[in-house]
């Protein structure tokens, strides 16, 4: 792995600062305010080829390698959070196993639209029931003719209010458990598809977050991900990647906080000294960048890793789960750093505060990070 980044890569992080700089941050704190779904800026995204950046150029993607993606998805998570996920998910819960396990028809037909960005996609994996115990599915798909009916809840889906195209796993054989799960490609203009609410959320209030039903919505045949009984393999591989992408997201709440913080701490006077000259203010200071850095070596070896094609589980769940928690940490200082004003919404960091927290939860929670971590490593 280089340290050093390509020309390629520094130009892809600095289209994505600049894109990030003028057409997300002036409008960040306005759509969380409202809790604005950025269709303006989504399409702004697809433009720029960042909905599909790991995609081959063949199926309308820009062909990029993972480090890429990384780069542009801290420097947009760094303007909004919401934009940034928004972006994850489409890049990397739903471009990714179509790419993956999707067959030349399915490519063209749904990877292409969802890679230039013409369409947005969800990943429904979460159901009331099933949240980390994914293996616990309880929407069912049963073969129905040519091919699928599927009966169902899933809950806590990103862009599942906007979404075109869902990635849905479903029980078709209750009995082999984990190994009677399937996926299957749904388009949300299919009868028996409906959005039950949008959630009210803390932080990331600019992406929709919804429970969606399944009444009886058929598949055709055709539209199987993978081969029957593949699901839950599809859906964990799927994942890894994932969580690469919200560790990008927390490196990116994790700057913009730093960098906050450490600005106000060179203007604001106290006792007659700016506050940057106080021990207390400067090692916490010293601790969010080390952090920092930290989180974004482990989050770009694991992109690295990625692109090599070997296995990547044990180093993706480091990156999220480290990433995560120094953006919790870095926030959380920053928001001490600006005392009384860190509390008010006049200021940012109250929502990096907000933001950060979701990245040690959504796409497998801490806890569940240090199963993955320590069953690898006994493994070893």
């Amino acid at each position: 792995m280089h340290f050093e980044l390509t020309e390629q890569q520094r130009m892809i992080r600095d289209a994505a600062a600049d894109f990030a700089a003028r057409e997300i941050a002036p409008v960040a704190a306005e759509l969380d305010r409202e809790e604005r779904f950025p269709a303006e800026i989504v399409q702004k995204m697809a433009a720029l080829g960042f909905l599909g950046m790991n995609v081959p150029e063949e199926f309308g993607g820009a062909g990029l390698d993972s480090l890429c993606y990384i780069l542009a998805m801290e420097e947009i998570s760094k303007a909004c959070a919401s934009c940034g996920v928004i972006m994850s998910v489409n890049n990397s819960l739903v471009c990714w196993p179509l790419e993956t396990y999707g067959n030349e028809e399915q490519k063209r037909k749904f990877l292409t639209p969802l890679a230039r960005g013409e369409k947005l996609g969800a990943y429904c994996l979460s159901e009331p029931g099933a949240g980390t115990d994914a293996a616990n599915q309880q929407t069912r798909a049963a073969r129905d003719g040519d091919g699928w009916v599927i009966n169902g809840m899933k809950n806590f889906i990103t862009n599942g209010a906007h979404a075109d195209v869902l990635i849905v796993f479903a029980m078709v054989e209750p009995e082999k458990k984990h190994k009677g799960i399937s996926a299957f490609i749904v388009e949300t203009d299919a009868p028996g598809f409906a959005v039950i609410r949008e959630e009210k959320k803390m932080g990331i209030r600019a992406s929709d977050t919804a429970q969606l039903s399944f009444d009886n919505v058929r598949v055709p045949a055709d539209q199987l991900l993978g081969q029957e009984g593949q699901g839950f393999k599809i859906a964990m591989s799927t994942l890894d990647g994932g969580r690469i992408g919200i560790a990008a997201q927390a490196l990116g709440t994790s700057q913009a906080a730093y960098e906050a913080a450490r600005d106000y701490a060179r203007q604001r006077e106290q006792f007659g000294r700016k506050i940057m000259e106080f021990q207390a203010i400067q090692w916490k200071i010293a601790d969010m960048a080390m952090r920092i850095h930290a989180a974004r070596l482990l989050t770009h070896r694991a992109a690295w890793l990625k692109d090599q094609g070997v296995r990547y589980s044990k180093e993706a769940s480091m990156a999220k789960l480290f990433a995560s928690e120094t953006s919790h940490f870095v926030t959380n200082e920053a928001v001490q750093i600006f005392g009384g004003n860190g509390y008010s919404k006049e200021y940012p960091v109250e929502r990096f505060f907000r933001d950060a927290k979701i990245t040690e939860i959504y796409e497998g929670t801490s806890e569940a990070q240090r199963l993955v971590i320590s069953s690898l490593e006994f493994r070893e």
